[in-house]
């Protein structure tokens, strides 16, 4: 008996890293699943392949699961409306979306091209509403159903060279909060997982200098896709019915709770504010409680475990 018994699961960006993880692990679960990739490679620059989706697809069956592949892109609202069609029509329903598919281009922001923001923006952010927007209505008429979408600590922390990759993972963690709050009633439940994993995305990061190869490294070893998979499973699981609307890390065996936006201070006048005011007294009160500028490292500076 697995958690996802008697489950259809679609996850995209399926054919490799932490969605391949993910399929193999929903299909040793139980679930019946639909392995979607568009099976180009890390920038989305190159034609895609049928190849990756199906060869997971085959690693499945061959394991005495069920599955079936899709190599449309998740950026296409029709593709992915036909995706969930043909998800239904093979196995006759959809409980759960995991949504891992994702793209990079990597850049400073003063040198960044419409053209890179736009593809990135298209395949994180519209892409999550695509997946969403094609299965809430079926999860809704069921009564039941899990999203489980990919944000990242670029956004949540922050990355140098990488705003549009930022701005599209936090635009999901909107996205996630607002599907959880409104198919809360009807057993619709949506939350976002920060991975800290070795894939193809991390391995096209440029390494500049001994730290950041040091921080790669420890990546490589000590933090697996398998390791993400096995949260993004359970959260797909009827078992977690009580757990929505949160945000989650993965960083080797440690899973992590992130806090959500919240007022940490505040300053008032009776008499109200003026710029020469909020610059000599509003400001520098609160500035003691300003979050700093550091990156990821600063906040997890510690091996994983």
């Amino acid at each position: 008996m697995g958690v996802l018994d008697g489950k259809v699961v679609l996850v995209t960006g399926g054919g490799n890293g932490i969605g391949r993880e993910c399929a193999l692990l929903a299909g040793l679960e139980g679930a019946k699943v639909m392995v979607n990739d568009l099976g180009a490679g890390v920038s989305g620059k190159d034609e895609g392949s049928a190849g990756p989706a199906e060869t997971v697809a085959q690693e499945i069956r061959a394991a005495g699961g069920e599955a079936i592949s899709n190599s449309e892109s998740v950026s296409s609202y029709a593709a992915v409306q036909a995706m969930i069609e043909q998800a239904v029509g093979a196995f006759g329903r959809i409980d759960a979306v995991i949504n891992p598919a994702g793209i990079l281009r990597d850049g400073m922001f003063h040198k960044m091209s419409e053209r890179d923001w736009d593809a990135v923006i298209d395949v994180h952010l519209r892409g999550a509403f695509n997946v969403s927007r094609a299965a809430v209505e079926l999860f809704r008429g069921q009564g039941r159903g899990s999203f489980v979408h990919f944000t990242s600590t670029s956004g949540l922390i922050g990355n140098i060279g990488q705003a549009n990759y930022a701005a599209a993972k936090m635009g999901v963690v909107g996205l996630s909060r607002i599907l959880a709050m409104e198919g809360a009633a009807k057993g619709v439940r949506s939350n976002v997982i920060a991975p800290f994993a070795w894939t193809r995305m991390i391995a096209s990061i440029p390494v500049t200098d001994e730290q950041s190869a040091q921080r790669v490294e420890r990546m490589r070893t000590g933090m697996r896709a398998e390791q993400v998979a096995q949260l993004a499973v359970a959260l797909a699981a009827d078992a977690a019915a009580a757990v929505t609307g949160q945000i989650f890390a993965v960083r080797g065996n440690e899973v992590i709770l992130f806090s959500q936006p919240r007022p940490v201070g505040s300053v008032a006048r009776c008499d109200g504010w003026t710029p020469e005011s909020l610059l000599s007294a509003g400001l520098p009160a609160l500035q003691p409680r300003f979050t700093d500028l550091g990156a990821s490292a600063s906040v997890f500076p510690y091996d994983p475990v």
